[in-house]
Formats: structure tokens, sequence, C-alpha cells
């Protein structure tokens, strides 16, 4: 790494080797499995050709990832997560969570992509909430994204597409599905309002809201605090 923190610290070296500008969310999109150059570069359409490859130099020397040619007839090569950069799971979705209690509105400039869509999901899915249920929810966003997540005794799977069957079909038409999560938006005012559509027992958007959930925006401080 070219820049130290000069701390004999593990959060310190931590953020030596994730800590530079879109390190982090190479590491997000890369957590769902192997990907080209060219997957990551539409995954993070802002960066530039040129800092991607450096980042992902960067994260190989530390470790963190490695490259692997793919066993057919283009030789393409991925990237992936070793062992150590695959521990960082956790934290990623942890980490996500943190950062979604502040999240506000989506600027006109902001991608959301499907990969962030899915990672969203497992962020806010509540375990133990879901011991005990099945249901399977596909969701459509605004410009044609689909996915669909499975929820079977407390364990989920989310993945890409359509799934069929599904016990609801939800659709927030806008930036609402962050509402919901947080419970800014219920259900009932989401279907009264139009903000949702679904297609099956409404019950199951009542349901989702508890499954999947945004803990409440920290309270911020002005001022000095006294005590």
């Amino acid at each position: 790494m070219s820049r130290t923190y000069g701390q004999f610290c593990g959060l310190a070296r931590a953020l030596e080797i994730i800590g530079e500008r879109w390190s982090l969310l190479i590491v997000r999109d890369l957590v769902l499995g192997p990907k080209r150059f060219t997957e990551l570069q539409a995954g993070l359409p802002k960066i530039p050709a040129s800092t991607l490859s450096a980042r992902l130099n960067e994260l190989e020397q530390s470790g963190v990832l490695r490259r692997r040619l793919l066993p057919q007839l283009d030789a393409a090569v991925v990237y992936e997560l070793t062992e150590y950069g695959g521990e960082l799971d956790q934290i990623v979705l942890d980490l996500g969570l943190w950062g979604a209690r502040s999240l506000g509105r989506p600027s006109p400039e902001d991608v959301f992509t499907l990969d962030a869509a899915i990672l969203s999901l497992y962020t806010t899915f509540q375990s133990e909430r879901a011991k005990g249920i099945q249901a399977t929810y596909e969701l459509h966003y605004p410009g044609g994204m689909v996915l669909h997540a499975i929820v079977e005794d407390g364990a989920l799977k989310v993945a890409d597409g359509a799934h069929p069957g599904a016990d609801a079909i939800i659709e927030p038409l806008g930036p609402y599905i962050k509402d919901l999560l947080s419970g800014e938006l219920t259900a009932d005012d989401a279907l009264r309002t139009g903000k949702v559509r679904v297609e099956g027992d409404v019950e199951y958007l009542t349901l989702f809201t508890e499954l999947f959930h945004i803990p409440a925006a920290p309270q911020a401080t002005h001022g000095i605090v006294v005590r």
C-alpha cells in the first residue's frame, strides 16, 4: 500500500487495505460471487477503469481477492474473494445496515444496482422473526430490475429474476422500499396511497416489513453535550 496511518493497530491496517475509495464497494460486489472486470465496471459505473484496475491490484496484493481463469473457451479471468476476503461478508452486511439508518432520498444521479438490491435484503433480514416462517417474495424495482427472496425457517436466499409461484409480488412505485423497511411507510399506508403494488395476499406485505427492517435513524446532536 502506498499510504499508511503509521499506527500499529488492526483497525488502521484494515483501513489501509479496504479504506481506499471504491475498495469496499468492490468487496461488496464480490460477496455474491466471482465477477469479470466488465461486470465489476457495470456494477460501479462511476469508477474509472484505471482506478478499478488499481484497486483490484491492491486488494489482490493484500490477499483479499484473487484472479481465477475460467475453464471455458474464452478463458475469461474473474475476480473472487479469498478465504481471508470472505471473512468480510458479515462486516459488509453490518456496515451496510449501519449506513442504511442514515440514508435519505436517492438523488437522480444515484445508482441502485442488482447487487446492492440483493445485499440490502440480506442486510435487513430479521432471522429471529423468520423462525418458522416460509414465504417467497418477488420484488420488482423501478427500471425493470427483478429479484426474488425465499424465506425458510430463519434462513434467507435472494437471487436475480422472477420466481414462479411466489406468495407475493411487491412493486414499489418509486424509492419507497427503504421507507417500508424503516417503518416510515406502513404496509397499509403503502397500499392505500398506491406507493406500493402487491399481487397476492396483502398480508405478505405486512410480513415483509417484519422480516426485513432498518432500525430507526440516529438522532443528531447539536452543540456540546453536558452530562
